[in-house]
């Protein structure tokens, strides 16, 4: 039924009180959030047993929406009633009452990530606008819908609806509520890529908010402050800007979606500490190498392995990480929240990954995957088939097969970054869509195939896409990018250059010796890293071997580790 056909207020004699729906009304909207927890626990009798006969009850139970959003928590109670109030005819109610009770529902539909539905409901309240007075619910509607297109990665989309609901807030008199909209809006402008105008936007909130008792928003600004801080490449500040938005959320509710969203945060964070850590491991343990073999035989085996401290540092940044993990799964399964608990997932993948469990990994992937397609959420795909074509690249590298009836893990790999970076697209999340770029760059680069162009184009694309000035993981994996195919073509072109008895000055001694650093690495690979199994393959000593695979950062272990 239309709503414009909708029936005036049909009076009733049971009557809700008029200074309680105006409190909490005005409380929302100048963020006095305990003071209306407090009012709506007095009167939680009345929640309880409202009907559809009394009057002032769809109202009531539209407001009550608006305060389980911002964290009462009454949300089975919200869908018991809205079970009750959804039978009432549209002939039986006004336009307002009609507009509250598609807010109420598009609320549920939203904390349940059904965004499609949410955003009708929404749509539909919207287009009431000029026929409702009640414009502080007109520019809560505008808020709503802005949230769902955001989780849905629609950026440009979203930030119209938000800009319309910050204004009306304001025109309306609620700085408060307008700064909590203008969170939002800065949120949008670090996904678009202006973090500098993001950090703007989110201080001047901070100041308006800064006097309130609203943790949920002020969370959300720190949290959004530790993202900024992370893309930028400053870990430490990220740290402890997701520790305060902890401490934020826990003032209101330790069990907030999004606090578990900070675990994610700091343990995505300690990760990449982690694997930087890693890295430096390596590279000075090649210094040592390298310097040791300059010495005398007999010094360098009598010299004990040096102490890498670091490493303790590392194990203690991963075990941290998975136990952020856990309490961020504990709150996520409260909610049954696919995105959260897919994002879980998809972190705990790339640590199994950081430490060869590619089979663990490959687990996480697909149940992210799986949580994702529950829910059509494009943005969770796309994340999960990344991690999924890089444990196939991974197992790629380490020539992990099962079986010859299994497709090739390059293969794998590709198609797997193909369909991740179909889904990117059908957002506009910039920097996931230039992920999927790199992370399809990558699969097409495994055993380096003679047509670079597609990978080139990848980078092409990824490139067009990032902010060169925050060198972030991103940003750096697509430099990797880039080495890889540099190395790619310059190994095809001395190939080609080789095949046409082109060798410059160099001797045959030379030719060799780079012949075998290209073909060593790559039976290496194939022969399941076993330095004594590509000796024994290749009739050279083992000694060779592992001084070419020394020489370009591939043999991390000890040789006793290689030669079985």
């Amino acid at each position: 039924m239309s709503p414009s056909i909708l029936k005036p207020d049909t009076v009733s004699s049971i009557e809700i009180p008029h200074d309680f729906l105006a409190q909490i009304k005005e409380d929302i909207a100048n963020r006095r959030i305990e003071a209306g927890l407090r009012c709506l626990t007095a009167h939680h009798e009345i929640l309880k047993s409202i009907q559809l006969r009394q009057n002032n009850s769809v109202i009531l139970l539209g407001y009550f929406a608006q305060w389980v959003d911002v964290g009462f928590p009454g949300r089975p109670l919200l869908k018991q009633l809205l079970s009750h109030f959804s039978n009432a005819s549209p002939e039986s109610l006004t336009l307002l009452e009609y507009a509250h009770l598609r807010m109420a529902d598009g609320l549920v539909a939203m904390s349940e990530e059904e965004f499609a539905k949410a955003i009708k409901n929404f749509n539909t309240v919207l287009t009431l606008e000029n026929e409702i007075s009640d414009k502080q619910m007109i520019s809560i509607a505008n808020f709503w819908m802005g949230r769902c297109l955001r989780r849905q990665g629609r950026y440009e989309d979203a930030l119209g609806y938000v800009a319309k609901a910050r204004d009306l807030a304001m025109q309306l008199k609620f700085p408060k509520m307008a700064a909590v909209m203008q969170v939002l809006e800065g949120w949008v402008a670090f996904q678009e890529g202006h973090p500098e105008k993001a950090a703007k936007i989110l201080a001047e909130a901070e100041e308006v908010l800064a006097d309130t008792d609203d943790y949920v928003t002020l969370g959300n600004i720190s949290s959004a402050y530790g993202r900024i801080a992370r893309r930028q490449g400053n870990s430490e500040h990220a740290l402890s800007q997701f520790e305060k938005a902890i401490e934020l959320y826990n003032q209101r509710d330790p069990y907030n979606r999004n606090l578990a969203r900070s675990f994610v945060n700091i343990a995505f964070v300690k990760r990449l500490l982690a694997l930087q850590l890693g890295n430096k491991i390596d590279s000075e343990a090649a210094r040592l190498r390298k310097k040791a073999s300059k010495k005398a035989k007999a010094n360098s085996k009598s010299s004990p392995a040096p102490k890498l401290p670091s490493r303790e540092q590392r194990t203690q940044l991963r075990k941290e990480a998975f136990e952020h993990l856990a309490k961020a799964q504990e709150i996520y399964q409260r909610y049954d929240d696919h995105r959260g608990n897919g994002n879980v997932h998809i972190t705990l993948g790339y640590l199994n990954l950081d430490d060869g469990e590619l089979d663990h990994a490959a687990a996480q992937a697909a149940t992210a995957f799986r949580l994702g397609a529950e829910k059509k959420d494009s943005v969770l795909k796309a994340r999960a088939r990344m991690l999924q074509a890089a444990v196939q690249g991974a197992m790629f590298e380490g020539q992990i097969e099962e079986g010859s009836s299994r497709v090739p893990s390059s293969q794998l790999a590709c198609e797997f970054a193909r369909e991740a970076l179909e889904s990117a697209q059908h957002t506009q999340n910039r920097r996931l869509i230039a992920k999927a770029h790199i992370t399809l760059g990558l699969a097409l680069c495994l055993d380096f195939p003679d047509d670079l162009e597609p990978a080139q184009q990848c980078v092409d694309a990824a490139a067009a896409l990032l902010k060169p000035a925050h060198q972030d993981y991103v940003w750096r994996e697509l430099q990797d990018l880039k080495r890889k195919i540099r190395g790619a073509g310059n190994i095809n072109s001395t190939l080609r250059e080789w095949s046409q008895g082109m060798v410059g000055n160099k001797s045959f001694q030379q030719v060799s010796e780079e012949f075998a650093a290209i073909v060593i690495p790559k039976v290496w690979r194939r022969e399941n890293r076993k330095v004594a199994r590509v000796a024994t393959r290749l009739s050279i000593s083992p000694k060779k071997v592992r001084r070419i695979l020394r020489d370009q950062g591939l043999l991390k272990s000890s040789p006793s580790e290689n030669d079985e």
